[in-house]
């Protein structure tokens, strides 16, 4: 489901979609359930949905960016206006992918109006496909709420970074037979409600694999199992960008260590005066007095 092109323009009514590219929409997602698996990775600038987008059937506008991009300790700090922010420029710069943006902590858990209510605003401040939240039994009723009025969902159990302080830390969910019957309760219940997709993170791989087995939409792995419908990862995980990740992260490329050392060569050329040189200077048109 991927593509290539060239990006020239942003994608709204003034500048369209260049022919013959069109947009992946939601039903396509749904419809790749047990086909080739899904391509999803998280992008927050609008360079990096450029580079990215070709690639990806869907864009995640994470929550991570707490992390990634600001620093913070969770995602729990996170705002709505982040999000807006990273996800408008998400859309600016992406032409194939379906957009997706998370829903922060205390942006959606009061009650499904206020899950509607920050939603449309999410969705009206960036133009993104769809939403994504966390939770699984107890949020299914909000899930239901946003899809019977036009939002979709995508579901996120296992582990859900959100709830970091309930969990107690980052480690693998569904090792006891309680948390798994847990966690497939949740799953089940999330898709039952109109989830058009569901990320499951951080489990040990049966409970994906029943999972997968057991839900109509499409599962989206991240520490889970090769066997759900697609992945995804945070981009700047899997690109080498920082020294510490998860076990189920594979580096693709070692980019820390190339900017690292770009940055080093473009000191020592400041400092010794070899840059910038004269391919990087200006010269006086012929005729003109200094």
């Amino acid at each position: 489901m991927s593509t290539t092109y060239t990006l020239d323009t942003a994608t709204s009514r003034a500048n369209p979609t260049p022919a013959p590219l069109k947009r992946l929409t939601i039903p396509a997602i749904r419809r790749q359930k047990g086909q080739v698996p899904l391509v999803m990775l998280t992008a927050y600038t609008v360079r990096n949905a450029q580079l990215l987008d070709p690639h990806c059937d869907m864009l995640l506008v994470g929550d991570s960016l707490g992390q990634v991009i600001y620093g913070l300790p969770s995602t729990v700090p996170v705002t709505l206006e982040m999000m807006a922010a990273h996800g408008a420029a998400v859309v600016r710069g992406s032409y194939h992918a379906v957009v997706v943006i998370d829903m922060p902590f205390g942006s959606y858990e009061a009650s499904p109006e206020k899950a509607f209510e920050s939603a449309a605003w999410l969705l009206k401040q960036t133009s993104a496909a769809a939403v994504k939240l966390e939770g699984g039994t107890a949020m299914a009723p909000t899930v239901r709420f946003l899809v019977e009025r036009g939002i979709p969902v995508m579901g996120h159990v296992g582990l859900t970074p959100q709830a970091v302080n309930v969990l107690g830390g980052y480690g693998a969910r569904g090792r006891t037979p309680e948390e798994a019957a847990k966690i497939v309760a949740d799953a089940k219940a999330v898709a039952e409600a109109g989830a058009f997709a569901l990320v499951i993170e951080g489990v040990v791989e049966p409970i994906a694999i029943e999972i997968t087995r057991a839900v109509a939409c499409p599962t989206i792995g991240i520490g889970a199992s090769v066997e759900c419908d697609g992945q995804v990862l945070v981009a700047e995980d899997m690109l080498g960008l920082f020294d510490r990740t998860a076990k189920f992260v594979k580096r693709f490329e070692d980019l820390a260590a190339k900017i690292s050392g770009a940055a080093e060569t473009y000191a020592d050329e400041v400092r010794s005066r070899a840059f910038p040189g004269p391919d990087q200077s200006y010269a006086p048109r012929a005729g003109t007095v200094d």
